[in-house]
């Protein structure tokens, strides 16, 4: 994952999140890779991205940053925080649901959950957009979108956190969740730069 801003020697605290991050095996729609991660947010800072691929096709995206300040932060009520961005397709008749906002922030909040990830102040925003073309382009189906973009402070291993947003990365882009006791196994592709 990125280096981070300062010279200094990440602290060990940071180093063993960042592995417990790496450590984390997804579902096999899953195509992730490390990313530079923000500079200014915090003295140390990790990225993943990851594409949702099902039969060939990208579905969705998203960013995982895991930032640390060993000072803490008060806005963060802790050292680390978790930064997620979640963008997938979804039916444009789902864009006028009043309820799809909400229920997409119960798709994190039930992933993180799921995976017994522990965590703190959470905040974030739902975003749907709708599309359509007109003139040149009024040959081109309506489209939409959905983007969840959130923070939380993470306590405990970050493994799960991990796994809460891929499975948050799956649900936007409308895969079942896993059930409960069934193990992923690894894609054959593999993932990338992991």
């Amino acid at each position: 994952m990125a280096a981070p801003r300062e010279l200094e020697e990440p602290p060990e605290s940071f180093r063993v999140a960042v592995d417990q991050l790496r450590g984390a095996r997804l579902r096999p729609e899953l195509l992730c890779e490390e990313i530079a991660a923000p500079q200014r947010i915090a003295p140390f800072a990790a990225a993943i991205s990851s594409d949702v691929t099902v039969g060939g096709e990208d579905v969705g995206d998203g960013r995982l940053v895991l930032l640390h300040d060993p000072a803490g932060n008060d806005a963060w009520n802790g050292t680390f925080r978790c930064v997620a961005y979640a963008r997938a397709q979804i039916d444009p008749e789902m864009v006028t649901d009043p309820l799809l906002a909400a229920v997409g922030w119960t798709w994190l909040t039930d992933a993180l959950d799921a995976h017994g990830a522990q965590f703190g102040a959470p905040s974030g925003t739902v975003t749907k957009v709708a599309s359509e073309s007109f003139g040149g382009m009024a040959d081109e189906p309506p489209s939409a979108e959905i983007e969840i973009r959130a923070s939380w402070t993470p306590t405990g291993d970050l493994g799960p956190h991990a796994h809460a947003w891929g499975e948050l990365l799956c649900m936007a882009a409308g895969l079942p969740p896993v059930p409960a006791g069934v193990v992923v196994m690894p894609s054959r592709r593999g993932q990338r730069g992991r």
